[in-house]
């Protein structure tokens, strides 16, 4: 192969705060009538000032801290001018060269670290409608989510695949949602997944002179769809000596391709400068603590305390604390359990084959249910000698086929002698006769 891939990754996470960034309206926007959650300072109109909400600013460095970020002791919000109708104002207000959070990292399955440049603060821009009214196209623009608390996550361009790729997005949705800031529900758009891809020749280690980025995308599935189009149109691009141009695409689902959009901005089309309106913010070491005292146990830590204490193995550790939730129902059934004698791995088992929906059953009915399952009749060796002999004597090519290797046998006839009793009965006491028998 002659090119490897060069990705980084934009991730926009909203908030779930109760109100904007800069305003009191409500930030619950989604399917509310168009325009009906705005106020002068989400329009932009003369006179109104911005006053920053603490609580998004907090659960901003909240997760830098969880993404093992440096948190800087001063800060501030920029400009980011723009001319694009869905901000009223003409710029949004973000943040350029002083961000909250700086030099984090993600470690993925592999034992690949990510690095993080930034994770910023800034508002989320109104929805942009494209309808046809009468016979003419139209652009039309709901202002209900200008505003909305925006987290940015910025990667280092350290992917290789888009299989990395995906495996960072639901590390990082996962950790936002223990945090509890955010729904990171990708249809409702709470999540936004923005790739930077480029190609180099394999071997070299300088950033290739372009990139394109693939803007909104809202699905695990659509990212790496993207990626792999984006990866094979360049290099049909490079193969004929050309190179691709620096702009801003956008994904395609019906084709799964991608398309251009416009010119890619720099920062410098932006024109920061600081937010005249926005003081300048300033913290200190022990406020950044009290912070960090805040985060709950994060998956990865979680994973590895459930593998410890509850002698799970790697895959019942991870499926258990995808959702912090479930891992919680888990916690409370194995504490009822535990004084009935059953084993965490019993309930491991339940959850993860689903024999339950915790939705619907409470812990202690789950625990009731196992212990039930768990009965056995009481079984004389009368009975089951009985039962064995005859069991041998009708399947006399099974008991062969066992005596030549084939392990799976002596299950089958377990399974024959345990339908012979309408109660459920010892099924390791069944094969130990057997084999006493057969041997």
């Amino acid at each position: 192969m002659k090119y490897e891939a060069v990705i980084g990754l934009e991730v926009h996470v909203e908030l779930k705060t109760k109100s904007k960034m800069f305003c009191s309206c409500t930030a619950d926007y989604f399917g509310k009538e168009p325009n009906t959650h705005t106020c002068p300072v989400c329009l932009g109109l003369p006179g109104a000032l911005p006053v920053p909400n603490r609580t998004a600013i907090e659960w901003c460095i909240m997760i830098g801290l969880a993404l093992n970020c440096e948190i800087p002791l001063y800060s501030k919000f920029d400009r980011k001018n723009y001319f694009y109708p869905d901000l009223a104002k003409g710029y949004q207000i973000s943040q350029y060269d002083e961000p909250f959070c700086k030099k984090g990292s993600i470690e993925l399955s592999n034992g690949k670290k990510i690095g993080l440049t930034r994770v910023h603060m800034e508002e989320d821009t109104g929805k942009l409608l494209h309808e046809t009214i009468g016979d003419e196209k139209v652009t039309l623009i709901d202002f209900n989510r200008s505003g909305v608390p925006l987290v940015e996550i910025v990667t280092e361009p350290h992917f290789k695949s888009s299989e990395d790729v995906v495996e960072y997005l639901k590390k990082l949705q996962q950790i936002v949602r223990y945090l509890g800031v955010s729904n990171a529900d990708m249809e409702r758009g709470d999540m936004r997944l923005e790739p930077n891809i480029s190609l180099r020749p394999v071997g070299s280690s300088d950033l290739p002179k372009y990139k394109v980025e693939i803007k909104n995308i809202n699905s695990f599935k659509f990212v790496s769809k993207a990626i792999e189009y984006e990866l094979n149109r360049q290099e049909e691009i490079l193969e004929k000596g050309e190179t691709p141009a620096q702009e801003t695409r956008g994904f395609v689902e019906a084709s799964n391709s991608t398309v251009s959009q416009r010119t890619k901005e720099e920062a410098s089309d932006y024109r920061y400068f600081p937010d005249p309106d926005i003081p300048p913010f300033r913290w200190t070491a022990d406020y950044i603590e009290e912070l960090k005292k805040q985060i709950p146990e994060l998956p990865h830590v979680k994973v590895a305390r459930f593998k410890k204490d509850y002698s799970l193995n790697d895959y019942d550790s991870e499926i258990l604390t995808r959702d912090n939730a479930l891992s919680s129902y888990f916690e409370k059934s194995v504490e009822i359990g535990s004084k009935k004698g059953i084993l965490p791995k019993q309930i491991a088992n339940a959850l993860i084959n689903k024999a339950v929906d915790p939705e619907n059953v409470s812990p202690e009915e789950l625990v009731e249910q196992i212990t039930v399952s768990n009965q056995t009749t009481s079984l004389s060796d009368d009975d089951l000698n009985r039962i064995i002999n005859n069991v041998l004597k009708q399947n006399k090519k099974a008991v062969e086929d066992y005596k030549k290797g084939k392990e799976n046998a002596i299950m089958f006839l377990v399974g024959q002698v345990m339908r012979q009793f309408p109660e459920k009965i010892d099924a390791d006491k069944v094969k130990a006769s057997l084999l006493a028998k057969i041997k």
